[in-house]
């Protein structure tokens, strides 16, 4: 909403296409109201900026095609946390391309992709799946600054997205035992405060009732990547609820031999 005009052309330059084609194009704005009404729970003022700038054009593809992304001039969000959060929010079969005027967070083109494929398909996208797929740009890629690694904490929180949807993790400690174990795996060191924005937001996932099928499908190549990873997430929930029993039995153990 807030480009000036020559920005806007240096924008659909780098999409590609000119003024007169925006004819063939269903046009929306994304205002600073927009990005502070989704991103102001998870985002700072000065991240979020007072005017909404990134733009972002999506083009419907086969059935099958899985989401594609590129960015230009986007320094917060990467191609592949915009991927996840795209999924998660129940996009499909798209080609999303994101740009800048010039190097921006890209926080408003999120909240675009996922109006305008709602716009593009008449399907709605629910206040939950995109409330979900906010907290996961946001968490994926505070976690990634932090890391210094953005594409191991894409496939770290894909990897833990995907146990969740398929073994219907419901219980936090399940939830934290996968994510340990996969952080381990791929050499991922996160502080307490960021395994439980992780813990989380995967609890708002598994509410979203997902289908892990689909997931892997729009994202062939970052799928195909984590299935190889040999992660033994079952063997750690099964210690860490020994562990908890262990204490029971001492606990029980003591006031047996206290009351005898």
């Amino acid at each position: 909403a807030d480009l000036t005009a020559e920005q806007k052309t240096t924008v659909m330059g780098m999409f590609g296409i000119t003024e007169a084609d925006l004819a063939n194009y269903a046009v929306g704005s994304i205002t600073n109201a927009d990005e502070q009404k989704y991103l102001g729970s998870y985002l700072s003022a000065d991240v979020i900026g007072t005017k909404a700038l990134s733009c972002v054009m999506v083009t419907k593809k086969d059935a099958g095609a899985g989401i594609a992304v590129t960015t230009t001039n986007i320094s917060y969000c990467t191609a592949g946390m915009y991927t996840n959060a795209l999924i998660t929010a129940g996009i499909e079969d798209a080609e999303v391309k994101v740009a800048g005027p010039f190097s921006i967070s890209g926080t408003a083109a999120l909240v675009g992709a996922m109006q305008a494929y709602s716009k593009m398909t008449g399907q709605e996208i629910s206040q939950e799946s995109m409330d979900a797929a906010v907290n996961e740009i946001v968490v994926t890629g505070d976690i990634a600054e932090s890391v210094g690694d953005s594409e191991k904490v894409e496939e770290l929180v894909a990897y833990v997205k995907t146990e969740v949807v398929e073994k219907g993790l419901d219980d936090p400690e399940d939830i934290r035992a996968a994510l340990d174990a996969a952080s381990e795996e791929m050499g991922v060191e996160l502080s307490d405060d960021e395994k439980q924005q992780i813990v989380d937001l995967m609890g708002k996932i598994n509410d979203l009732d997902l289908d892990v099928d689909a997931m892997k499908e729009q994202a062939t190549e970052l799928y195909d990547k984590i299935k190889e990873l040999d992660i033994d997430t079952e063997g750690l929930s099964d210690s860490i609820g020994d562990f908890f029993t262990n204490i029971i039995d001492s606990i029980k153990g003591f006031f047996d031999e206290l009351f005898d």
